[in-house]
């Protein structure tokens, strides 16, 4: 489990691709801090650490991950958002973020607001998507790239994030432009509360 609280920005230094799945060594400031079968948020999808050497970590992901996640499209020198599992002897300052994707969006707006950023994104979005609780509404959580964030101005299949200048430079927001796709994680409890409501209704 994790908090949507990016901690650093990961490097990518080599991929290797293993029948459908791919091996990922990325590089980061707490790499010495690691350990084997540790979990990571990469971009908001939760990897196993499976080796480490000197300043290198390796994580694998398999062909589900790939195919509901932007991870497929990473190249080597990329950056990506990693967060380590949260202590549950901790503040939770962002909301409760599991790290398991549940589809990407497209950038399709960015709009500097003297100081900070607003980004739009579309997602795809159907009757049965929202039934499973796949849907926003404005001023509750999103994970976006693994950052936790409030939404703003939600429709049938975009909302928008504003985006402080400190998020903007310590995650890789700063490299997300139009045309950029993300991931998301959609509200857990809004999951929960859908759910709910199918087997009642």
């Amino acid at each position: 489990m994790f908090s949507g609280i990016v901690e650093s920005l990961a490097r990518v230094v080599a991929i290797e691709h293993d029948q459908d799945n791919v091996h990922f060594t990325l590089t980061c400031p707490f790499t010495n801090e690691l350990s084997i079968d540790q979990s990571v948020a990469h971009n908001g999808v939760c990897l196993t650490v499976v080796s480490i050497k000197d300043d290198t970590y390796k994580v694998t992901a398999m062909r589900e991950t790939l195919e509901c996640s932007n991870l497929g499209l990473l190249k080597v020198g990329d950056e990506v958002n990693v967060e380590r599992s949260m202590q549950m002897n901790g503040r939770l300052d962002g909301h409760i973020v599991q790290g398991h994707v549940d589809q990407t969006a497209t950038c399709i707006a960015v709009d500097d607001q003297e100081g900070s950023h607003q980004f739009t994104f579309r997602y795809q979005s159907n009757r049965e998507m929202v039934s499973h609780g796949y849907f926003t509404v404005d001023k509750g959580s999103v994970t976006v790239n693994g950052v936790s964030l409030t939404v703003c101005r939600p429709t049938e299949n975009t909302f928008q994030v504003c985006i402080i200048p400190y998020t903007f430079q310590n995650t890789n927001f700063h490299n997300i432009m139009p045309g950029s796709l993300v991931n998301i994680e959609f509200d857990i409890i809004g999951k929960y509360l859908a759910r709910m409501n199918n087997l009642l209704s």
